[in-house]
């Protein structure tokens, strides 16, 4: 036999096994703790017996028109009455979450470093007529730092120029590196 009860801290409908009688429980809406009432304790029924039968109220006078204030309190999810089925544990239940997870971010840097590959194209590197091509390798060289460098490799490769429409020659760097 289950017992029906409210929660006295939000009003949520509650429904126990009737040998928790007397125990301490959170409740699972507002998380407050409650001691489950007895079945025959006032304002608790049992699962058999129908719910209280309360006569319609009228909050207006005769002859006036009754406005909805609120259309989500009228609503049929409003009106939807809801069980909880609430467990009984012989002891506190455990913590869902112990530790929480590393961030992705934070994860790859614990582990051994990976061997990399990065490649510089010049092209990439020319801004407004200014070649700062050196100023880039520098700067990324010494990012990765000299003790993470396996090898800096040139090489040469070509690219069709819009603007003259002609097959150009040009080179850069391949960096590998520990990372």
């Amino acid at each position: 036999m289950d017992i029906l009860f409210n929660c006295p801290h939000c009003g949520q409908e509650l429904e126990v096994d009737s040998e928790a009688a007397g125990t301490e429980l959170n409740c699972p809406t507002c998380g407050e703790i409650l001691v489950v009432p007895s079945p025959n304790a006032p304002g608790v029924r049992t699962s058999g017996t129908p719910p209280p039968q309360q006569p319609p109220q009228h909050a207006h006078p005769p002859g006036h028109e009754a406005h909805v204030i609120n259309p989500i309190a009228s609503s049929a999810a409003a009106k939807e009455e809801k069980h909880f089925h609430v467990p009984i544990h012989e002891k506190p239940a455990e913590s869902l979450i112990s530790k929480p997870l590393k961030p992705l971010e934070a994860a790859p840097k614990e582990t051994e470093k990976r061997v990399r590959v990065k490649t510089i194209r010049r092209i990439d590197c020319v801004e407004v007529g200014r070649d700062r091509f050196d100023e880039i390798v520098t700067d990324f060289l010494a990012k990765v730092g000299e003790e993470n460098i396996i090898s800096v490799n040139t090489l040469n490769y070509t690219y069709l120029d819009i603007g003259s429409q002609k097959l150009l020659t040009d080179f850069g760097v391949l960096v590998v590196y520990r990372g």
